[in-house]
């Protein structure tokens, strides 16, 4: 494709989001699925149904724009997908691996944040005020998710905190007993 207007730019970033939102309502199962956490599983869980709307939604605005929402593959969620995979093959002890997930989770919202606040702008400078409008509602319920798994990764970083703190202790008196022997 051309890029050679804004209309074509607001198109082909549509495609990309497409294409990011389509390889995550795959991905996003198996998040849950390697999930330790119940929340962390229903935020996965969640989630997904609203990445479907949101692809739902793209496909409403390029129907609006008599364009096909189809026809490009987003590298980058690709690679983003790729790591969360990495990350679910870990061995891991439960609360880091959902840590792990956490960090995993919010590197595709912050990119879809960049994408869908970068697409809403095209669309304020086109005046398509109607399909900004639609993308500022995704963006918003993005940035809802983002800052729920910032909650989520708070206690069960408490937690993990908390097992290392009672590991630490529980190896303290075998190490300080030999010390006074000495």
């Amino acid at each position: 494709m051309s890029l050679s207007t804004l209309k074509d730019l607001l198109i082909e970033e549509l495609k990309d989001l497409y294409s990011a939102e389509n390889q995550l309502t795959k991905a996003l199962p198996r998040l849950a699925k390697a999930a330790q956490s119940e929340e962390l599983r229903a935020a996965f869980e969640t989630h997904l149904e609203e990445t479907e709307e949101h692809a739902t939604r793209i496909e409403q605005i390029m129907k609006q724009l008599g364009e096909s929402p189809k026809g490009k593959k987003c590298k980058a969620m690709e690679g983003l997908v790729e790591e969360g995979k990495e990350i679910i093959e870990e061995d891991a002890e439960p609360g880091i691996k959902d840590l792990a997930l956490i960090v995993a989770a919010q590197k595709v919202e912050h990119y879809e944040i960049a994408g869908y606040g970068s697409a809403r702008t095209l669309a304020e400078l086109l005046g398509e005020e109607e399909i900004a409008k639609t993308l500022q509602q995704t963006l918003d319920e993005e940035g809802k998710t983002d800052k729920l798994l910032t909650e989520l990764a708070m206690g069960l970083n408490l937690e993990a905190a908390a097992e290392d703190d009672e590991e630490e202790k529980s190896e303290a008196p075998a190490s300080s007993s030999k010390s006074r022997r000495s």
